[in-house]
C-alpha cells in the first residue's frame, strides 16, 4: 500500500482539481461564466450545471394530438388514389365513398369489383376489405389504427423536440403520454406563449397555381393571411410540398424580412420546371391553409434557392424558418393543460435542495469524525472532493438537475463514507489482531474491496433499471445516483489512500487513531 504508481498519484491530483475547476462556472453568474470560458483553453468545457423546471421554474404543457383528423386525411387520401387508378384502368364503379371509417365501393360487374378491390388495395394496403354481393366495404381495423396512432405520435415527438431546441431552449423534457398526449417541460422559458404558438401551428408548406376561376372541383379558395376576409382561388393539387426543403433561414430582402429556403436535388428539378411552364402566371405559397405570399413568376427560377416574401415582422421571419426546418406536424396540436412554474418556487426548491445537501454533509462528516478522528477527517475531505466529482461530471454531461437528483446525490453521500467505514473497520480489527500500522492498512483496504464492490455495483444495477424503464424524474434520481456510485468509489479508494499514505510518511505514527 505504501507505494502507489506516480501516475495513479498523478491521475488523483489531475482528477482533483479539474473537478473543482469544472463545477466553479454552475457558481458564477452569465457574465463571468463566459468571462471563465474565453480564459480557459477550448478543450476544457466550462458549462453551468442545467436545472430542471421543479428548480429553476418554467412551463409544462400537455399537447393533445388530432389522430381522427390523420384518420380521416388518410382515408380521403386512399379515396383519390383510388378514383385516380381506376380512371387510367378505365373501369366505372356505381359508386365509390368514403365516410369516417373507410371507404365504400359498388360495382357494376364481377370483373370491376375485383379492379375496384386491387385499387383500394394499391392505394392502402393496410385496409381489411370485406365484399357482400357487389359491394365493397375498405375500412382500418385495430391494429392498423394503433399503426397510423403510433407513428403519429413518433413523428409529432419528433417535430416537437426539433421546434423546442430551434428556439434555443435547454434540456426540454418531451414524452408521449398516454394514447395521444405529449409532455412538453420546458425549464428557464420566460416566454412560453411564443413557444406554444410555435408548437401549435402545424407548419404544412406548399405552392399552388392561382386559379383564373374561383370554382370548380380542382380549385379551393384560401385566405390572405395578411387581408383577413379576403380569399384567393388555387388549384387544389399542389405543385411543390415542404417535405421537399432542406433548409429554411431568415434573411432580408431590401431592408425587410423574408424567408430564404433551399429545395433538394427532386424539389430544385421540380421547381426549375414549374415556374418555367408558368411564367407570368401568380404562384401562391400556403402555410397552414393561409396564402402567405403569392407573386407572378417573372423568370425560371432554377439552382434550388428561393424566398418567401410577406409582410413578415423579423420575428415572424425567424420562427417561420425554424418551422420549415423542422418540418411540418403530421396533425394539429391543441393545449389541454398548462402550468407554469414561478422563479420565486423554484428558488424555493433550489434553497430546500441546497439546504438538505449542506446539513446531510455536515452530520454526515460529524458522525465519522466522532467515530474515527484523523481518519474521519481523511473520509470528510474525500467526501468533499466527491461531491464536487459529481458537480463537474453533471456540467461536462449537460445533465438536467432536479429535486430528485439531488436525492440522488444525498444518497450517495452516504454510499460515499459507507465504503471508508468498511476500510477502518477493517484496519481496527487487523490492528486489535495484531499487525503492523503498514499491515493493517494493506489488509484493511484489500479486504475491504470485495464488500465495497458488492455494494456498489448492487446499487449501480439499481440505478441503471431506474434509467431503462424510469422517465423525466427517475431518471435524473438514477443519473445521480450513477454518478455517484462512481465518483465515490474513486474518492473513497484512490484519495482517502493517497492522503493516508501521505500522512504515514509525514507524521510516522506509532499507533492509529482510530
Amino acid at each position: 500500500m505504501i507505494n502507489i504508481p506516480l501516475w495513479k498519484r498523478l491521475l488523483v491530483v489531475t482528477v482533483v482539481t479539474l473537478s473543482f475547476l469544472l463545477c466553479v462556472p454552475s457558481f458564477l453568474n452569465t457574465e463571468h461564466r463566459e468571462s471563465l470560458k474565453n480564459a480557459l483553453p477550448s478543450w476544457i468545457p466550462a458549462e453551468a450545471i442545467s436545472l430542471g423546471l421543479d428548480l429553476q421554474g418554467g412551463s409544462y404543457m400537455l399537447l393533445e394530438a388530432d389522430i381522427p383528423s390523420v384518420v380521416k386525411q388518410k382515408i380521403e387520401d386512399a379515396l383519390t388514389a383510388t378514383r385516380t387508378e381506376l380512371r387510367t384502368e378505365k373501369v366505372d364503379a356505381k359508386s365509390l365513398t368514403s365516410d369516417a371509417e373507410g371507404l365504400q365501393a359498388e360495382a357494376v360487374s364481377a370483373d370491376d369489383l375485383k379492379a375496384i378491390r386491387k385499387a383500394i388495395r394499391t392505394a392502402d394496403e393496410t385496409f381489411v376489405i370485406t365484399e357482400d354481393g357487389l359491394k365493397l366495404t375498405a375500412k382500418y381495423d385495430a391494429k392498423a389504427l394503433k399503426m397510423i396512432s403510433d407513428q403519429t405520435m413518433a413523428q409529432s415527438i419528433e417535430i416537437v423536440s426539433r421546434r423546442v431546441n430551434e428556439s434555443g431552449t435547454k434540456e426540454p423534457i418531451i414524452q408521449r403520454q398516454g394514447d395521444n398526449r405529449i409532455l412538453v417541460q420546458l425549464p428557464g422559458i420566460n416566454d412560453p406563449e411564443h413557444v406554444k404558438k410555435l408548437l401549435g401551428k402545424t407548419a404544412k408548406l406548399t405552392f399552388h397555381l392561382v386559379s383564373a376561376s374561383a370554382d370548380g372541383i380542382s380549385v379551393r379558395n384560401v385566405p390572405m393571411r395578411d387581408k383577413p376576409g379576403e380569399m384567393i382561388p388555387v388549384n387544389r393539387r399542389p405543385l411543390l410540398t415542404g417535405d421537399m426543403l432542406v433548409n429554411a433561414q431568415p434573411s432580408f430582402q431590401e431592408g425587410a424580412p423574408v424567408v430564404s429556403f433551399k429545395l433538394n436535388a427532386a424539389g430544385a428539378r421540380r421547381f426549375c420546371s414549374v415556374t418555367t411552364e408558368n411564367v407570368g402566371k401568380p404562384f401562391a405559397v400556403v402555410l397552414d391553409n393561409e396564402v402567405i405570399t403569392a407573386p407572378r413568376i417573372n423568370e425560371p427560377i432554377c439552382g434550388g434557392n428561393a424566398i418567401i416574401s410577406g409582410t413578415f415582422t423579423v420575428q415572424e421571419s425567424a420562427d417561420t424558418a425554424v418551422l420549415l426546418r423542422a418540418g411540418a406536424l403530421p396533425t394539429s396540436l391543441s393545449v389541454v393543460e398548462e402550468r407554469s412554474v414561478g422563479p420565486s418556487l423554484g428558488s424555493d426548491s433550489v434553497k430546500a435542495g441546497s439546504t438538505a445537501s449542506i446539513v446531510a454533509f455536515i452530520l454526515i462528516c460529524g458522525f465519522i469524525c466522532l467515530n474515527y478522528g484523523l481518519f474521519g477527517v481523511f473520509a470528510s475531505v474525500a467526501l468533499f472532493v466527491n461531491m464536487a466529482m459529481i458537480m463537474a461530471l453533471l456540467a461536462m454531461m449537460q445533465a438536467t438537475l432536479t429535486l430528485p437528483g439531488i436525492a440522488g446525490v444525498i444518497l450517495t453521500m452516504g454510499m460515499a463514507v459507507d465504503a471508508n467505514v468498511l476500510i477502518f473497520e477493517r484496519i481496527r480489527e487487523e490492528v486489535r489482531g495484531g499487525r503492523s500500522i503498514i499491515a493493517a492498512m494493506d489488509i484493511g483496504y484489500d479486504k475491504a474491496m470485495a464488500s465495497i464492490t458488492d455494494s456498489n455495483l448492487t446499487t449501480l444495477i439499481s440505478g441503471i433499471i431506474l434509467y431503462v424503464v424510469g422517465t423525466g424524474p427517475i431518471k435524473g434520481f438514477a443519473v445521480t445516483m450513477a454518478i455517484g456510485i462512481v465518483t465515490s468509489l474513486f474518492a473513497a479508494i484512490m484519495l482517502t489512500r493517497l492522503m493516508l499514505i501521505i500522512w504515514l510518511r509525514v507524521a510516522k505514527p506509532k499507533s492509529l487513531p482510530l
